[in-house]
């Protein structure tokens, strides 16, 4: 245990780095240009992608979600007495990380941790954020500031608080379906689909291959809930991991099975209800709001398949204490202490820096925070 329980040093401030996402109608098409610059997607395209906005004003929740997680995150550190100013960025829209990051350097702070909003490893949801982080400390050297050293925490799709608040939100849904369907309602744990070379090369390489980390944490995470799930109520009920929000083109092999198709399936087989468990996601977020909720609801509902959608961990305390744990056993290691790690499931606590060969893109770019980062 670590014998300096609230203390954050060496750190003196915690980066919220997260997607982004347009607040307004004017914001979509130049939001969905950040997201694809460079490649070469026509703008009929974009704005084609952006009716699903448009359906909600053109305004994503994800930023106003994550201000709520912004403050939910201060008032927490602060009443458990750890001193540690919090900021956000965003890769694609404003706060852009390189302004926040001037901001903190113009702060005075010189070491900073980074929660992103992923909890799973993979090139999108690691990986490209610490290639955000180098782009913007490149940037600044450039300025002539000396941006802090930024360090990354650990994935924590394994964290009790993480996993507790998902097992507690799918017993909530149960419980909103009939009664006559409920015990033998399907779990189908939602993730955003990849590329499946993108899948195979998650994680570190010697776990590459077969979909990688990024299959595996899933399937470690929607095991364990759906376990719990089972001790809570006794009733295990069926489950399968299932893929969402596939972009890109046809002839490039994405991971499957696409929840929609999923729920067709469910009803060949005469499946009385389903539970759509967003285990891969943080917040109802557009892929939440737009793909599940619109999307998919409208498939169950076409095919007359009982639904219902589970929470996800948002803002709950349990999940906001699982970020000041982070933080603090963070610290603690870096000052060759040795915390306690919380972690569920079999494969034990991920590791704080990502090694060499991690999550690789498809062009080799600078990435911070990591084995071979700046």
């Amino acid at each position: 245990m670590s014998q300096h329980p609230t203390d954050p040093a060496p750190y003196d401030a915690l980066l919220l780095l997260s997607f982004g996402g347009p607040e307004g109608p004017d914001d979509v098409v130049p939001f969905l240009e950040n997201v694809t610059r460079g490649r070469g997607i026509p703008r009929e395209r974009l704005e084609e992608v952006g009716e699903h906005y448009y359906l909600f004003d053109g305004v994503s929740p994800i930023n106003e979600q994550n201000r709520r997680l912004l403050d939910a995150i201060r008032a927490d550190l602060a009443e458990h007495g750890v001193d540690l100013p919090v900021h956000w960025g965003n890769r694609n829209w404003p706060p852009y990380v390189t302004d926040t990051l001037r901001e903190m350097t113009n702060a005075g702070h010189r070491r900073v941790l980074t929660l992103v909003t992923s909890a799973y490893s993979s090139y999108s949801g690691c990986r490209q954020y610490r290639e955000d982080l180098a782009a913007a400390r490149a940037t600044l050297v450039a300025e002539g500031l000396r941006p802090p050293r930024t360090d990354k925490l650990r994935v924590y799709y394994d964290h009790p608080g993480f996993l507790d608040t998902m097992t507690d939100g799918v017993i909530a849904a149960l419980a909103e379906l009939p009664a006559e369907v409920r015990d033998n309602a399907h779990l189908a744990f939602c993730t955003h689909s990849i590329p499946v070379n993108a899948a195979d090369t998650s994680g570190p390489p010697t776990g590459h291959g077969a979909g990688g980390a990024y299959v595996a944490q899933h399937l470690e995470a929607a095991r364990h809930i759906a376990d719990a799930v089972a001790a809570a109520t006794g009733t295990r009920h069926p489950w399968e991991l299932v893929y969402q929000s596939r972009s890109g083109p046809p002839h490039i092999p994405w991971l499957e099975p696409d929840i929609c198709d999923h729920l067709r399936t469910l009803r060949d087989k005469d499946t009385p209800a389903v539970v759509m468990v967003p285990v891969g996601f943080v917040s109802d977020h557009m892929e939440v709001r737009y793909d599940l909720d619109t999307e998919a609801m409208a498939v169950a509902a076409e095919i007359g398949l009982p639904a219902v959608r589970s929470a996800t961990v948002g803002t709950d305390p349990r999940f906001v204490a699982a970020v000041r744990d982070l933080v603090l056993e963070r610290a603690a290691t870096a000052r060759d202490e040795h915390p306690v790690r919380c972690a569920l499931g079999e494969s034990g606590p991920w590791h704080d820096v990502c090694p060499v060969g991690c999550c690789p893109g498809r062009t080799p770019r600078p990435a911070a925070a990591g084995a071979d980062g700046t």
